[in-house]
């Protein structure tokens, strides 16, 4: 694996032109200046992102595809200081995507699961019971 320079903050906030565009995401740094015309979502969403300072959040956010996962790594040109880069980007999971395998919460097991429907149930023949029995017209 290739050895990559370490950026501030700072020195990313620098390059968020269509001239030249620095975004962060998972503590690494990528050029993608000459990505923009070619962005999907057009130009503007990489430059907000990038005058946003780190774009993680709204790149999970949209769940981009695993093919946009791997371009990714023609465009790595160095780390965020301080920050410990994530495992590779293809391994990632996007927020649509990790939303979508989230865990349903384990079943609650209650007396009250139980008793409510059978009071339901036993409500709707008590009603359908007197409606057909104790309500008839006497002719």
């Amino acid at each position: 694996m290739q050895a990559f320079k370490n950026y501030s903050p700072s020195e990313i906030s620098l390059h968020t032109s269509k001239k030249d565009c620095w975004v962060s995401i998972h503590g690494k740094v990528y050029d993608v200046t000459t990505f923009l015309e070619d962005h999907p979502g057009g130009e503007d969403v990489i430059l907000h992102a990038s005058a946003g300072g780190d774009a993680t959040q709204a790149f999970d956010d949209v769940g981009h595809s695993s093919t946009a996962i791997s371009m990714m790594e023609g465009y790595v040109i160095g780390t965020v200081e301080g920050q410990v880069s994530a495992d590779e980007p293809s391994k990632r999971v996007g927020g649509l995507q990790r939303l979508q395998r989230k865990q349903p919460p384990p079943p609650s097991r209650n007396l009250s699961d139980f008793l409510l429907p059978l009071l339901v149930l036993g409500s709707a023949f008590a009603a359908w019971y007197y409606l057909n029995f104790y309500s008839v017209p006497k002719a």
